[in-house]
């Protein structure tokens, strides 16, 4: 297990299955959270390559913070296929300041542990990571 700035172990599984969408793309996103006793980031919930964007979203919890991963398939001006990565901090306003800085203070960590991330969103509310909010970034 590494270990995050805040003091926060990664558990194993984590860059498994994140390997697992990057190389073999077998998952179209992936929730983590801290534990239960703050002390280590764990696979939270994995969608398969056939859940939808709003399936990802409404895995977010309204109240708690999460990290994710979302595997973003678009087309370019050109019509070309192409995928993009994306890291996102869910850090909802209504969540507890604590939950708020345990994710804060382990991010950057984390993020380093998932070798492979092309763009990063850092958002409060469902429109800082609406479908339109990800095609912007990618364009």
């Amino acid at each position: 297990m590494a270990n995050a700035s805040s003091g926060v172990a990664v558990h194993d599984d984590c860059k498994l299955k994140f390997n697992e969408l990057q190389s073999k793309r077998m998952h179209r996103f992936i929730t983590f959270v801290m534990d239960t006793k703050g002390k280590e980031i764990i696979v939270d919930k994995v969608g398969d390559r056939e859940t939808s964007y709003d399936d990802f979203t409404s895995s977010l919890p309204e109240g708690d913070c999460r990290f994710a991963i979302y595997d973003f398939d678009f087309l370019t001006a050109e019509d070309v296929p192409k995928s993009r990565i994306f890291y996102i901090l869910w850090s909802p306003d209504n969540a507890k300041v604590r939950s708020k800085m345990l994710y804060a203070s382990s991010n950057e960590k984390f993020k380093k542990e998932l070798n492979g991330i092309q763009l990063e969103l850092q958002a409060t509310d469902a429109s800082e990571i609406s479908l339109d909010a990800l095609k912007d970034r990618v364009r």
